[in-house]
C-alpha cells in the first residue's frame, strides 16, 4: 500500500517548507538539578556564558524554564534546545566541551563549589501534528 503512494506525500509541511534538512532536525530537553542554594548562580552562568557559547557551537536555544510550584520550586532548571541532527548534535556538544572558553567559564563559576548534582538529557523528534518552534 505504501508504495503506491508518492514520497512527496509522505513528507510533513515542515519538510515541503524547510527543505528535507528540516526531518533531522532534532530537540533536545535537558533538566538540570542544582547543588544546594546553587541556582541562582547557575542561571547566572546561563545568562551570562552558556547561551552565548551554545550558539557558537552550533546549539540553538529554544527556551528555559524554573519551576513556580513547590517541591521544585527553586531546584531546578528546565531547557530545550535545538540541533540539526542528532549527529550535529553530538559534534556540537563535543565541541562545547572542549571550547577553551567554557572550560574558563566553568572553572571560574564552580570556585566555590558545583552547580549542578544532575543532569538529565532527552531528545526529541518533532510529531508531524505538532505546531512548530520558531
Amino acid at each position: 500500500m505504501l508504495q503506491a503512494i508518492p514520497a512527496g506525500a509522505l513528507l510533513s509541511a515542515a519538510d515541503l517548507a524547510g527543505g528535507a534538512a528540516s526531518s533531522t532536525r532534532v530537540y533536545e530537553l535537558r533538566v538540570y538539578h542544582p547543588s544546594e542554594g546553587k541556582l541562582p548562580e547557575l542561571l547566572a552562568r546561563f545568562r551570562d556564558h552558556t547561551m552565548q557559547l551554545f550558539e557558537k557551537h552550533g546549539i540553538k536555544n529554544v527556551a528555559y524554564w524554573v519551576p513556580t510550584d513547590e517541591p521544585q520550586k527553586g531546584n531546578l532548571l528546565v531547557y530545550m534546545l535545538a540541533h540539526a541532527s542528532r549527529e550535529a548534535a553530538d559534534a556540537n556538544w563535543k565541541a562545547f566541551r572542549e571550547d577553551p572558553e567554557w572550560i574558563a567559564v566553568k572553572e571560574k563559576s564552580e570556585a566555590n563549589g558545583k552547580l549542578v548534582d544532575k543532569i538529565e538529557s532527552t531528545f526529541l523528534a518533532m510529531t508531524d501534528f505538532s505546531p512548530q518552534l520558531g
